[in-house]
């Protein structure tokens, strides 16, 4: 397709969008009474606007019910988890044995990592990207810590190589197979959160069993970004948060995904909690847990049910529209957004998108390096309510999300850029 910078091709580009309906099902943020233009799905989320109403309900529920609604109802909280099964694992290409939503995103990969890492004196690595999401830094240096190894010891980071800043595939395998039979585990984030790199998930874990490691991967920034297939790609086990491109809200649930060979492994340590105990025999409140089959087996607590409830309605349009449609239009729309920021480049602003040219090997996302001028051409963004997001020391990320994002968005985008030389 042969891009235009004009408002009118943009309109255009939005007239024969599929998807185009579901924008008005967001709620926007509004700046000076319109609404924003925003670019920061990433982060989090516009809120559906029904979720208002499935938070609603079960605080109905609640009032009518009290401690009865964990039975009765359309939506008993006893099974509610149960609820959120099916399209989470239709969402990562899993069966409905090897998901379960529970807790928050680092609680569960600390969770799975009591059972997935289990270090020896000969086995001990961790392999992952450098530059990984801080939260998964500080989890696998705690982990490497509590089983008495040195972190700078136990941790191989994977960087770059010089004048990069996106990983190659091949690097990242022959790292692998460098550290051979010393490498426990290999994670890595389905899409890296600052560059928007999307790795080659299937043959890193390929490579990483071949040496006898266990495979992880967290799904934050791909969950509901990019197409996945984690039971195919042979996945040991996997995490993601919902309030990014799956739109749960602040703080939303975390969903988990354990293949079914491991969920069918009742030996496998793991720390236990009611909610893990086989369902049959919860209630009889005895000793000695007996974990449920398959990834229900981790669970810990009840579910924190408006959360959840919040999940189940905006996980809804994922389910409805597919990743199919919504990758197809990901890649348009990112398309479209890489040949906006080409088109406006110019000295002053300095502009270099640091995210894989190719649509395979990326988000739902444009990470772009900045000169000097960065932080006032992110502020007078802001100032024109396009809404995106600054990672020191010098990079805007954009993430045009499918479901609410259009073609128009992507133009203003371009529009507020240039009008930066306006105020320069």
């Amino acid at each position: 397709m042969q891009f235009e910078n004009t408002v009118a091709f943009a309109q255009t580009l939005d007239k024969v969008d599929p998807l185009v309906e579901y924008r008005s099902k967001f709620h926007f943020p509004l700046h000076q009474n319109k609404p924003v233009t925003y670019f920061c799905g990433n982060s989090l989320g516009l809120q559906p606007k029904h979720t208002r109403d499935y938070i609603l309900a079960e605080l109905d529920h609640w009032a009518k019910e009290g401690v009865e609604g964990h039975f009765r109802g359309e939506f008993p909280w006893m099974y509610y988890h149960k609820f959120l099964t099916p399209q989470n694992a239709r969402l990562v290409g899993a069966k409905d044995s090897e998901v379960v939503v529970m807790n928050t995103l680092t609680t569960n990969l600390h969770l799975l990592l009591v059972s997935f890492y289990r270090p020896t004196p000969k086995r001990f690595k961790i392999i992952m990207e450098a530059g990984a999401f801080p939260s998964d830094q500080y989890a696998m240096e705690s982990q490497s810590k509590f089983h008495g190894f040195d972190p700078e010891q136990a941790i191989v980071e994977i960087a770059p190589r010089t004048g990069e800043h996106c990983l190659r595939t091949e690097d990242i395998l022959d790292n692998i197979k460098e550290h051979g039979d010393e490498v426990a585990l290999v994670i890595f984030g389905g899409v890296n959160y600052y560059t928007g790199q999307f790795y080659d998930i299937e043959k890193i874990v390929e490579t990483a069993h071949e040496v006898g490691a266990v495979a992880g991967v967290d799904l934050a920034h791909a969950a509901g970004n990019v197409p996945l297939k984690l039971h195919d790609w042979n996945v040991d086990f996997a995490v993601w948060c919902s309030y990014k491109y799956l739109n749960a809200g602040p703080g939303g649930p975390s969903g988990l995904f354990v293949h079914e060979r491991h969920g069918k492994n009742s030996d496998l340590p793991r720390f236990a909690g009611w909610w893990g105990h086989h369902e049959a025999e919860r209630f009889k409140m005895e000793k000695g847990f007996i974990p449920m089959e398959g990834a229900e087996g981790w669970q810990l607590s009840n579910a924190q049910i408006f959360s959840f409830a919040a999940y189940r309605a905006s996980i809804e349009f994922h389910d409805e529209v597919g990743m199919e449609a919504i990758r197809k239009k990901s890649e348009l729309l990112s398309a479209y957004l890489e040949f906006v920021v080409e088109s406006v480049n110019r000295p002053g602003l300095d502009l270099n998108i640091i995210t894989p040219k190719t649509s395979k090997d990326r988000g739902s996302q444009l990470s772009i390096l900045t000169g000097e001028n960065g932080k006032a051409i992110f502020d007078h963004l802001a100032s024109r309510g396009v809404i995106c997001d600054w990672r020191e020391p010098n990079v805007i990320r954009l993430a045009p999300v499918p479901l609410y994002n259009s073609f128009e968005d992507v133009w203003k985008f371009g529009e507020a850029l240039v009008s930066f030389f306006d105020i320069a």
